[in-house]
């Protein structure tokens, strides 16, 4: 990979978005490259923490995972994110797994170089605040979500958050493909793999979603969103 690509893939971060050509290629100089197949992993939570990540191409996926196996996905990265950046601050060890979701291609910059950024340009240690802030919401959203809402409503968020990705408005629905299974959702939402299947019966059962295959038909958008967040109750019994 050439050094122009490098300096342009750490500037289409949020972190390092406000570095110069020459800035950022100084610290390109600096990265490493690394290359993951699809169900690599980078590292596992409890790693010591040497370096943090930005993810050129592909997907990465954090998690955590119980004593029993079971998974929760954290968040999901893809091209200009960056990865693993709390721990270049607290001195701590990597807080989750991090599992390449397809084939990637990510840069390692270490600690140092990472805290050297920061001290010689303002505007990046701003840009950390800014994005530590981002994942603190993002856990806190995570933790309202798994212990307030029942996994129909957490489904049903999931659903609607890859419509605004991936959907087509179609008259007054909107359709999309799924391509995840029952039990990737599962992990997405804090449940496991039955239970995500009855839960989208229900939403199919309701009339909230129609599904056919992978195609996922969201019928009504704005009483879907009225559902999600609590305006309209339809019965339930999985949580």
């Amino acid at each position: 990979m050439k050094a122009e690509a490098i300096a342009q893939a750490l500037q289409k971060t949020a972190l390092f978005h406000s570095l110069s050509d020459e800035q950022a290629m100084e610290l390109g100089k600096r990265a490493r490259l690394l290359h993951l197949e699809r169900g690599q992993m980078l590292f596992v939570a409890g790693d010591a923490a040497v370096g943090m990540y930005v993810i050129v191409t592909g997907s990465l996926r954090a998690t955590r995972e119980s004593i029993e196996g079971r998974e929760q996905v954290i968040h999901v990265d893809r091209a200009g994110a960056s990865i693993a950046e709390v721990p270049m601050f607290d001195e701590e060890s990597y807080p989750s797994s991090v599992t390449a979701d397809e084939d990637s291609t990510v840069l390692f910059i270490g600690r140092a170089d990472v805290r050297a950024a920061c001290r010689v340009h303002p505007e990046v240690a701003m840009a950390a605040l800014k994005l530590m802030a981002k994942r603190l919401r993002g856990c806190a959203a995570l933790v309202e979500s798994l212990s307030l809402q029942d996994v129909d409503r957490r489904l049903a968020l999931f659903i609607q958050t890859l419509s605004k990705d991936a959907g087509k408005v179609e008259a007054n629905h909107v359709a999309f493909e799924l391509s995840l299974t029952h039990q990737q959702i599962a992990a997405r939402i804090g449940s496991v793999r039955e239970v995500v299947s009855r839960a989208m019966g229900r939403l199919q059962k309701n009339g909230w979603i129609e599904v056919s295959g992978t195609r996922i038909v969201i019928q009504d958008p704005t009483s879907f969103n009225d559902y999600i967040r609590g305006k309209i109750k339809r019965p339930t019994s999985d949580v």
